[in-house]
């Protein structure tokens, strides 16, 4: 699949999917409603109960459909826990063009991080000045992870910055601490993997192909700890493996760097470390990656893997530390 082709199959994938969910709304534990501005709304994991079937068309809508989103299961101590499994074609396209969380939605009280093909609709993000991932859609799709629903100044406000009027624009919202929305952050192993190989300056256009997989941690009420979980279950439980075309050096020279236990803060709960940074963005680069990283470089044979799981720290996060 050509990169043009890629980009331009991700914003009616991405509405398909919205239209199954809404097709199967009681079946799925979410909730599809019509804003008074015309935006669908579609509720799969805030006040809707949601599944992780909505999660799994959750997930591959922020994809844009291209590739694979599976529910398995993973067995850590004594206990087992649903993974979610990805295979991603065109992963620059799907991942960093659509499925990355980068797009910063407020509107008055509301805020959200929102992915999807809608950012590629409105390509405001530096990446899409690096790669040619822009789109044009005549309807489109924001998926939100919030513990609020977006109203009409939301769906407004989104409509506005993509060119579109806002009956053309599907919202999904799920909590990040919902059924929904740890399997949508589960989902994010091969992007998790791709975006620090674009911060490390690797090419990710010599990527082909992409598949992970990932725990999905048991929610909790409370974001803070939510987002603590679901990131600890991708940094010290998520597995990945890239199929690339490139020479061996390009790989050899960031192979070290890529899985989180590059990190000086390996090892620490990530709520822990946004309490004591306070911040986001004061937490060490390095660590937001799988736990391990496998290459497989098409173009001479040869595979290269790096990190570990660490599931002691997984056992921490998880509540089961002492084994119970």
């Amino acid at each position: 699949m050509s990169l043009y082709d890629a980009v331009t199959r991700i914003n009616p994938e991405a509405v398909r999917i919205a239209d199954v969910m809404e097709t199967g709304a009681a079946g799925l534990g979410i909730e599809v409603t019509r804003l008074a501005n015309g935006c669908r709304l579609i509720d799969a994991g805030v006040r809707a109960t949601g599944s992780l079937s909505a999660g799994r068309l959750y997930a591959l809508a922020c994809l844009g459909g291209l590739g694979r989103v599976e529910i398995g299961t993973r067995a850590l101590g004594p206990v087992v826990f649903p993974e979610a499994r990805v295979a991603i074609d065109a992963p620059a396209v799907a991942c960093l063009g659509s499925q990355y969380a980068g797009w910063k939605v407020q509107a008055g009280q509301f805020f959200a991080m929102g992915s999807g093909p809608a950012r590629a609709v409105r390509a405001a993000e530096p990446l899409y000045e690096r790669w040619p991932l822009r789109a044009r859609a005549d309807a489109s799709v924001l998926l939100l992870e919030t513990d609020r629903l977006p109203g009409v100044e939301v769906a407004e406000v989104v409509a506005a910055a993509c060119g579109l009027p806002p009956r053309a624009l599907t919202l999904v919202a799920a909590s990040t601490g919902s059924l929904a929305g740890t399997f949508q952050v589960a989902a994010r192993s091969v992007e998790t993997a791709l975006h620090k190989l674009a911060e490390l300056g690797f090419d990710v256009g010599t990527i082909i192909s992409g598949a992970g997989t990932c725990p999905v941690a048991p929610g909790l009420p409370d974001t803070l700890q939510a987002i603590g979980r679901t990131n600890d279950a991708v940094l010290y439980g998520a597995e990945v493996v890239l199929w690339t075309r490139c020479e061996d050096a390009a790989i050899e020279s960031i192979l070290d760097r890529v899985p989180s236990c590059a990190s000086r803060e390996h090892g620490r709960l990530f709520y822990d470390l946004f309490r004591m940074h306070g911040d986001f963005y004061r937490i060490d680069p390095l660590l937001f990656s799988p736990a391990r990283v496998t290459f497989v470089n098409s173009s001479t044979g040869r595979v290269f893997a790096a990190g570990r799981i660490d599931e002691a720290t997984l056992l921490r996060s998880f509540g089961l530390a002492d084994g119970g």
